[in-house]
C-alpha cells in the first residue's frame, strides 16, 4: 500500500466506523494558516503529534497538580494528570465510536498553558496581569502564538476548540471536545484523593459512606463508574451526559475535595509564598523587561511588557520559577578563597 493510501484508508475508517455524531476529520474547520496534508496522518492525528513533540507539552512534567513541587516521587504533575485525562478521554471516545483522535489531542493540549504551582499561579497572574486571565485561554494562546518560536503549532480549530471549552461553563464545539471536559474531572477528582491520601491529609474512610457504596470504595472503581455511566447516559445520542444519579454523586464528591483538600491548610500552605513569588517575578521583569529571553523582548514593542511577562512566567516549570526567584532575591553565601 502506498503512503497516500494509508491516509485515504484512515479518513474512510472513519467515515465507516465512526457514529453520526462524531467529527470526522474530513468535516474540520481547517488550520488557520496554510499546509501541506500529510501523507499519512490525518489531521487530528498531526495535531495530537505537534502537541505531544513541543516544549511546552514536556514542561507539564514539573509542574504542579495538587501538592506544589512535590519531593515524593509517586505524586501526580501537570503532566502525569494530562496522560490521565487523555486516557480516560479515549476509553469514552471509542466506546461510544467518536473520533479518538481528536479527543485525544484535545486532552493532550488542553492544559499546556497551565502556569507553574497550579492554580496558585493562576491566581497570581489574575492579581498583577489581568483579572480574566485562565489558564485555558493561555493554553489556546500557547498552541497559536508562543510555541514553535512564535509560530505557533497550527492546529486544526476543533483541538483548540476542545482545548479552550475544557472546564468551567464553557462547552466544546464537539463531543469529543465535551468528553475531555468529563474526563478532566474525573481524573482530578480521582487522582486528587489518591494523592491526599498518599501525603495523609486524607483517607479512603473520610470520603462520605454513602458516596462510595454508590461510586466505588477504590480509585479504579469509582473512575469505572462514572466511565461507564457516562457510556451508559451518551450512547447513540448528540450529547455527552452523566446518568442523574452518578453526576450528583460526582459533584458531592468534587465538593468534598475542595473542602477537605483544595482548601486544606496543610496541602495549601506553601500557596500564598508562590503566589508572592510569581508576583515578585513578574514585577520584576516588567520593570526590567531587557532581561527576558530574547523571543518574549523582541515581541514587547507589539504585545506590551506586561502581555510577555506573564508568558514568560506562565511558561516556567515550578523548578525554573523558585530558581528564577532565588538568582534574583536570595543572597548567596560569601565564599572567599580557600587558604
Amino acid at each position: 500500500m502506498s503512503e497516500i493510501g494509508i491516509r485515504d484508508r484512515f479518513l474512510e475508517q472513519e467515515r465507516q466506523r465512526l457514529s453520526e455524531f462524531a467529527c470526522l476529520t474530513s468535516q474540520s474547520k481547517g488550520r488557520d494558516k496554510e499546509y501541506v496534508p500529510c501523507e499519512i496522518r490525518t489531521e487530528f492525528q498531526r495535531d495530537r503529534d505537534r502537541i505531544l513533540h513541543c516544549q511546552s507539552f514536556r514542561r507539564l512534567m514539573n509542574k504542579t497538580q495538587v501538592f506544589l513541587a512535590p519531593a515524593g516521587d509517586h505524586y501526580r504533575t501537570r503532566m502525569t494528570h494530562t496522560l490521565e485525562v487523555t486516557q480516560i478521554a479515549r476509553i469514552i471516545a471509542r466506546a461510544l465510536r467518536l473520533n479518538e483522535d481528536l479527543t485525544e489531542a484535545a486532552a493532550l493540549g488542553h492544559d499546556i498553558g497551565h502556569t507553574p504551582f497550579g492554580h496558585a499561579g493562576e491566581y497570581a497572574m489574575q492579581k498583577c496581569f489581568d483579572p480574566e486571565f485562565t489558564h485555558y485561554l493561555q493554553s489556546v494562546r500557547v498552541v497559536e502564538k508562543l510555541e514553535n518560536n512564535g509560530q505557533g503549532l497550527n492546529l486544526t480549530w476543533e483541538v483548540r476548540d476542545g482545548i479552550a471549552n475544557h472546564t468551567g461553563k464553557h462547552m466544546a464545539s464537539t463531543l469529543e471536545g465535551v468528553i475531555v471536559k468529563y474526563a478532566d474531572r474525573i481524573a482530578y477528582i480521582n487522582h486528587d484523593i489518591d494523592d491526599a491520601c498518599r501525603a495523609g491529609i486524607l483517607s479512603q474512610q473520610d470520603i462520605p459512606k454513602h458516596l462510595r457504596e454508590l461510586l466505588g470504595e477504590t480509585h479504579s472503581k469509582r473512575i469505572n463508574t462514572m466511565v461507564s455511566s457516562i457510556i451508559k447516559a451518551s450512547a447513540d445520542k448528540p450529547c455527552i451526559v452523566m446518568e442523574p444519579e452518578i453526576q450528583t454523586a460526582t459533584d458531592e464528591l468534587r465538593e468534598f475535595l475542595f473542602e477537605r483538600v483544595y482548601r486544606n491548610p496543610v496541602a495549601k500552605s506553601e500557596e500564598s509564598k508562590a503566589k508572592e513569588m510569581l508576583t515578585r517575578l513578574f514585577e520584576y521583569y516588567v520593570s526590567n523587561p531587557d532581561k527576558l529571553p530574547r523571543f518574549y523582548r523582541e515581541n514587547c514593542e507589539s504585545e506590551g511588557v506586561e502581555r510577555c511577562a506573564c508568558d514568560f512566567i506562565s511558561g516556567m516549570t515550578d523548578r525554573y520559577a523558585i530558581e528564577a526567584y532565588s538568582e534574583l532575591y536570595i543572597p548567596k553565601v560569601w565564599r572567599g578563597p580557600k587558604e
